[in-house]
């Protein structure tokens, strides 16, 4: 059995991606989606989740790049100038060196988690901006808030050994280059499958996507369904519209989230999926099923 959550992240972002990724749910094949509780336009992500009860909603923990649900001065290994500290690479190597404190991570967490179910919106899903949970150092502490607030599913952020075949990596080399920075981070995984069963968190088999994040397109697209290996699996996407207020805001990902929009709603997305034999579900069922759990 093959089975696939659609997930698309940064619900709440701006109000151009909140309308792109309900469209990607009521016209395509988006299932589930998470929500920033600190998006600019979060009350309005809120409502639109409220009035859609089909569309699995978690929470998209952000501990880079923005401003935190706590009072910055209570987050001081997280924060700088009131801010997550920005820079990716600087993150992984503070996380990696362990210079960022758990109670801190568990305690933002935590209030980003509990901002979402105070909106009357029943959080089905944890994963982080950027993966950044694949780091051991910030997992646990991301865990124990999720278990606090009663969330028991995570995201699995590391893929299958080849997500493409290598024809479609070697055709694009800008791929390759992604496809092998998510390999040394790999090395991460056990560790990952080593908490989520010793803390009972239900998790897929892995993402799909994240090496094309940026670069989806519908070709794209066909070749991961094609792909897939047996198992659930998540499928991490980014549908938006680049308007002004994508323009104005810090993201690399622009004219790239309309052209994951179309390649999302087009008939050919679930035609392929139809025609692999791959189930649709949400993160909603993945928990009910208890898939991978210890």
């Amino acid at each position: 059995m093959r089975r696939l959550i659609v997930n698309a992240d940064d619900f709440g972002f701006t109000s151009g991606v909140n309308r792109a990724i309900m469209e990607a749910h009521t016209r395509g094949i988006v299932t589930s989606s998470t929500l920033m509780a600190n998006g600019a336009a979060f009350s309005e992500a809120a409502l639109l989740a409220t009035a859609n009860p089909l569309l699995s909603v978690g929470c998209h923990v952000v501990l880079i790049d923005g401003e935190p649900a706590l009072d910055a001065q209570q987050l001081p290994t997280l924060t700088a100038q009131g801010r997550f500290r920005d820079g990716l690479k600087t993150f992984a190597a503070r996380a990696i060196a362990g210079r960022m404190k758990a109670d801190e991570i568990r305690a933002e967490a935590s209030a980003q988690i509990r901002k979402i179910q105070a909106a009357r919106i029943s959080v089905s899903h944890v994963d982080t901006h950027k993966h950044t949970h694949l780091f051991p150092t910030i997992l646990r502490p991301v865990l124990r808030a999720a278990a606090e607030c009663g969330v028991r599913a995570v995201r699995n952020p590391f893929g299958p050994r080849m997500p493409l075949r290598s024809s479609q990596l070697l055709r694009r080399p800008n791929l390759w280059t992604r496809y092998a920075e998510t390999r040394v981070l790999s090395r991460f995984a056990g560790k990952f499958l080593e908490a989520v069963d010793r803390d009972g968190f239900a998790t897929p088999d892995g993402t799909l996507g994240i090496e094309v994040t940026g670069t989806l397109d519908e070709t794209l697209f066909h070749a991961i369904a094609q792909s897939i290996p047996e198992g659930t699996w998540e499928f991490v996407c980014h549908p938006g519209y680049n308007d002004s207020d994508l323009r104005a805001a810090t993201t690399r990902l622009r004219e790239s989230r309309e052209i994951e929009l179309r390649a999302l709603t087009l008939p050919a997305a679930r035609e392929v999926l139809d025609q692999q034999g791959i189930q649709l579900i949400s993160y909603r069922e993945l928990r009910e099923s208890g898939s991978r759990t210890g």
